[in-house]
């Protein structure tokens, strides 16, 4: 999925999917035939065996626990090729010290568009250990991601076919950069296209008429998004709430009934555990707990 122009038509010839074994990765299985079903994508699905910390383990029982590792890995890997048939596929089981190695690879030499997984979705301490690299692929990625977390219900996928995008912007580079993929998405599935900005509380005691202007503004903002010929394809409505971004982007995506939320994410700017562990960002937040998926576009 290469950088598009807003009202150009969405491609998506090879997929990424990566797998975990955990029940958010065969969600995302599901994600993966039926957009690659709707687009007549060839799926690449991969799962990277990294090394295990055996500290205190034997030579004798690390040995057997790597062994059962490997062998854990090589059944799971056949239980989704089988999933994945009728669909162009190949699977891969990759050994790499880290994830993000050979899904960097993978994107440059298939010409992947776009990438799904599923998420433990962790916050707080435990995403130290566990919630990280799902955040770490979106930020460093310059393939869109869609990100199946665990608040994601089961049987939603609809064939792979959105019905409600929510395209959440703040007006930002990296907002600006997503909306082309909103629209065509929205475009693509003659979908109901659903414009969000959150702003500050307004202080209605001394700037009511300010608050009342700002309100305006950015509602004309959200409506420019959309060039008149993708009203064509897709019913845009825009609207704006108050509070804390990644609550309200949450609770508008469930009152909306929205089936895909679309955010523009910042890179990881250098040190990707200083993006992903001292701050639970608006993207991971959504990311975490929305009941449908996610595609994340980094700006």
């Amino acid at each position: 999925m290469r950088a598009i122009e807003t009202g150009a038509r969405l491609a998506l010839k090879n997929i990424l999917l990566l797998t975990d074994f955990s029940e958010p990765s065969e969600l995302a299985i599901s994600f993966a035939i039926g957009i690659a079903r709707e687009y007549e994508s060839r799926v690449y699905a991969m799962h990277v065996l990294t090394p295990v910390p055996l500290a205190y383990a034997s030579p004798e029982s690390a040995a057997a626990a790597i062994e059962g590792l490997e062998e854990g890995a090589q059944t799971g890997m056949q239980r989704v090729d089988a999933q994945l048939v009728g669909v162009p596929h190949e699977t891969m089981l990759v050994r790499a010290e880290s994830v993000w190695s050979p899904v960097q690879q993978a994107l440059s030499e298939y010409e992947i568009d776009l990438v799904i997984l599923g998420t433990h979705g962790r916050t707080g301490a435990i995403k130290l250990l566990l919630g990280s690299v799902a955040e770490e692929i979106f930020r460093r990625s310059t393939i869109p991601v869609l990100t199946i977390g665990p608040s994601v219900r089961r049987g939603i996928h609809n064939g792979g076919q959105f019905r409600r995008v929510l395209f959440a912007t703040d007006f930002t580079a990296e907002a600006q950069a997503a909306a082309p993929y909103a629209i065509s998405m929205a475009q693509e599935n003659q979908a109901r296209l659903l414009l969000l900005h959150v702003m500050r509380d307004p202080d209605t005691k001394t700037n009511r008429r300010t608050a009342q202007d700002s309100v305006a503004n950015v509602m004309h903002q959200l409506n420019e998004l959309v060039p008149a010929e993708a009203e064509l394809w897709c019913r845009p409505e825009a609207t704006v709430r108050f509070g804390n971004p990644a609550q309200r982007i949450l609770e508008a995506a469930e009152e909306l009934e929205a089936d895909l939320i679309v955010l523009g994410v910042r890179d990881a700017a250098g040190h990707i555990g200083a993006a992903t562990h001292l701050g639970r960002t608006t993207a991971h937040k959504v990311v975490a707990h929305a009941p449908c998926p996610v595609l994340t576009v980094r700006g």
